[in-house]
């Protein structure tokens, strides 16, 4: 008890702390990565002002710099920090206890009017973990159990501050295809069908007077479609004010998926998974919807996933469609950038599509924040985004590359976790000592 006691102060003093004040820093001698897609900088310069970027790029000849801290990256790589695509971070911290996880929710009477962002954990390990892996931004949402409908995502910055949420309610996040007519009857037609009956029943409360929603209750004689609470929620969705996450594997539901613009022409689309998206990639291009991607499915794992091909992000890319790269599991989006240097591998196997360097970084940090609605201000190093600087050990789409130091708003973080600690307390454990009941 005397240990738990000790473990909730520390918590509650960690939440209480007063939040670190940005630092102006100049970071020079860098391999740079503005994150846009371009190839890298040599001998970069990053200056961070107030917490935000005001230059990077190649100083001219002779140029000084005089703000703040100056720190010499050595040549290593420096980047933005990453945008980690579609992630469960901060709603659970140990999944196999129910108690500590609040990323599904099937007993609930609600479903789309779910807000991520009522749940967040900002002392959550697996917080901390993922910002010691370069990760400073994330898009969190729950995920769908007792219906289609996962409920509304949010923005969250990895900083540690008491608040790490961002933008809530940023997106709503609904599960088609095979899992999502297992939620709806049994068949993929009744998954559209509670969709489309959902999206009608919100566009119904959008259209009150004056753009006011109505007050009056909708009749409604099918115990199917949502509650009042679920139906308001939808509506910033079909008024183009929410985006529209959608899990979709198959390409015939991929079409399905983009038929629904022309009975919603106001919904802002964001195809997930897609793993059979290159079939369809000129048809997912026309359409402007962009596509947070399976990275490097090769295999099928389900029915729906047949097309799966590592060239699928390449492909979709190449049509001129706006890819992210998703992590392998959404709890643990730290294979991020090993996912996005297989896809510049890919590039040298013939008859494969892959990425460029620049492009596979770019679907990893601007490209995800562009999508999420936070284009410019997050995953790049341009003026006026914010000052998430990351310097690596070496090439960070290596496998064994790691950040060695990591700034989220131009504030440097503290990178021990439990992880770390465990590892530094076990790498020279002094066993001098043991009880005698290890040496029987």
């Amino acid at each position: 008890m005397k240990r738990l006691l000790t473990l909730a102060a520390s918590a509650l003093a960690l939440t209480a702390a007063a939040p670190a004040l940005a630092q102006d820093m100049v970071v020079t001698n860098a391999k740079l990565v503005i994150g846009d897609g371009s190839e890298p900088i040599e001998g970069g310069v990053v200056i961070v002002d107030d917490g935000k970027v005001v230059f990077a790029g190649k100083p001219t000849a002779g140029q000084t710099f005089t703000t703040g801290t100056v720190v010499d990256a050595g040549g290593a790589y420096v980047t933005p920090g990453i945008f980690a695509t579609l992630t469960t971070l901060g709603l659970a911290d140990v999944s196999a206890v129910d108690e500590t996880n609040d990323i599904t929710a099937s007993k609930t009477p609600f479903s789309a009017a779910l807000d991520a962002s009522t749940a967040i954990n900002p002392t959550s390990q697996h917080i901390l973990v993922h910002k010691a892996a370069g990760i400073t931004r994330a898009a969190t949402t729950m995920l769908p159990s007792g219906s289609i409908f996962a409920g509304q995502g949010a923005i969250i910055d990895l900083d540690g501050s008491p608040n790490p949420v961002m933008q809530a309610r940023a997106f709503q996040m609904i599960n088609l295809g095979e899992n999502g007519s297992a939620q709806a009857g049994g068949s993929r037609a009744a998954a559209h069908a509670l969709l489309r009956a959902a999206l009608r029943e919100a566009q119904a409360l959008s259209t009150g007077k004056g753009g006011i929603p109505q007050t009056t209750a909708i009749d409604k004689a099918d115990e199917v479609l949502l509650s009042r609470f679920d139906a308001e929620a939808l509506v910033p969705v079909v008024t183009g004010k929410q985006k529209l996450y959608v899990d979709v594997e198959r390409m015939a539901d991929i079409r399905a998926v983009l038929a629904l613009k022309s009975e919603f022409p106001k919904l802002d689309l964001v195809l997930v998974g897609a793993t059979e998206g290159w079939l369809v990639a000129n048809e997912i291009a026309a359409a402007g919807v962009p596509v947070i991607a399976n990275g490097l499915i090769d295999l099928p794992e389900t029915f729906e996933q047949l097309g799966a091909t590592q060239s699928n992000v390449g492909r979709l890319s190449k049509a001129g469609v706006k890819v992210a790269i998703n992590a392998l599991t959404m709890q643990d989006p730290r294979r991020l950038q090993q996912v996005a240097g297989n896809l510049v591998a890919l590039t040298k196997m013939p008859g494969a599509t892959g990425l460029s360097w620049g492009q596979a970084f770019a679907a990893i940090s601007s490209v995800p924040a562009d999508i999420v609605g936070m284009g410019g201000k997050a995953g790049v190093l341009k003026p006026g985004a914010l000052g998430d600087v990351v310097i690596w050990t070496e090439d960070p789409l290596e496998v064994g590359a790691v950040p060695a130091k990591v700034f989220i708003g131009g504030v440097e973080q503290d990178l021990t976790n439990h992880q770390t600690r465990l590892r530094d307390r076990y790498k020279d454990l002094d066993e001098s000592n043991r009880p005698e009941a290890y040496d029987w």
